[in-house]
């Protein structure tokens, strides 16, 4: 089987390519192989490999930029979906991809719940930047399409490699001897890690998922700031050589740190469907950034 990875570049495409080895033939083309901006250059791509199956981990992640670039956002976010998934339609095969907390609008306090009646899911969702729209249209051209298909919605995406925060907060924790971070946005911090393993679980041939939208966070919640302590703390438990403690983290509200995209206050999901169809008990967030750090420490 012929597995195409789009986004290789990427956190999650990274750690997709380390998990679904075992599965097939990994196609994971770069930026400079493919570039997944240009439709027909996508076309001619997939025609000349003609994967078995794409898992599309690409993506217009850049949330406050994607308001200045709203046609690229949409390109990378909604019509590449489309577009892989109308090919895997045509073939009957599956397609997987991957969606955000940011379809949502953020309000209230109770989890986001898993739909799979994709009419009743249009219903929950309410997108706050011109990314989240974006993000939304891409989940309801796959649904839309006919095509076999698992969309994975995670929050707040990390890993030991790549731009994110917690290795911002390992560099800022290093300079300064205090800081001020957001608390009042709650979610679930999502390693990359963790992603690409249940991928790969959903997809191994004892699994049967339906089609449909799953969650896909740790277990647990936290705010940006609750996140932040725990990164210092579990790093000077490891020795990790840092000019400030949980301590001297300031928490503040959304509104002391405008940024050009609103991001939801309520990022909480609900992941008991997919525990259920995998039979699976999703580990708790502090454990994986346990992990995380560990990594990150031992890479770097």
């Amino acid at each position: 089987m012929k597995i195409l990875i789009t986004g290789s570049n990427g956190q999650v495409g990274f750690e997709l390519q380390r998990q679904l080895c075992l599965l097939g033939t990994v196609l994971a083309p770069t930026r400079q192989e493919l570039d997944l901006a240009n439709e027909k250059a996508v076309a001619h791509w997939l025609e000349q490999h003609q994967p078995d199956l794409i898992v599309n981990a690409a993506a217009y992640t850049a949330v406050d930029r994607a308001e200045e670039e709203p046609a690229l956002a949409r390109r990378l976010n909604a019509e590449l979906p489309a577009q892989l998934a109308e090919y895997s339609a045509a073939r009957g095969q599956w397609l997987v991809h991957y969606s955000s907390d940011y379809v949502y609008p953020g309000s209230g306090t109770a989890p986001w719940q898993e739909d799979e009646n994709p009419w009743q899911e249009q219903d929950a969702t309410g997108p706050l930047s011109v990314y989240g729209q974006t993000k939304l249209e891409g989940d309801q051209a796959v649904q839309q399409s006919g095509c076999q298909h698992l969309i994975f919605r995670t929050s707040w995406v990390y890993s030991a490699r790549g731009n994110n925060f917690m290795k911002t907060m390992l560099r800022l924790g290093r300079e300064r001897d205090a800081l001020k971070v957001v608390s009042d946005q709650v979610g679930a911090p999502t390693p990359a890690r963790l992603i690409a393993q249940v991928t790969a679980l959903a997809l191994a041939p004892s699994k049967t998922l339906s089609s449909g939208i799953y969650h896909l966070a740790p277990g647990g919640e936290t705010s940006w700031y609750g996140f932040a302590c725990e990164i210092f703390r579990q790093a000077a438990e490891r020795g990790k050589d840092l000019a400030i403690t949980p301590d001297n983290v300031a928490s503040i509200p959304t509104t002391e740190y405008p940024t050009p995209a609103q991001r939801p206050l309520n990022s909480r999901l609900c992941c008991q469907e997919l525990e259920r169809a995998l039979g699976i008990t999703l580990p708790s967030w502090q454990e994986q950034l346990a992990l995380t750090l560990e990594e990150h420490l031992n890479y770097s």
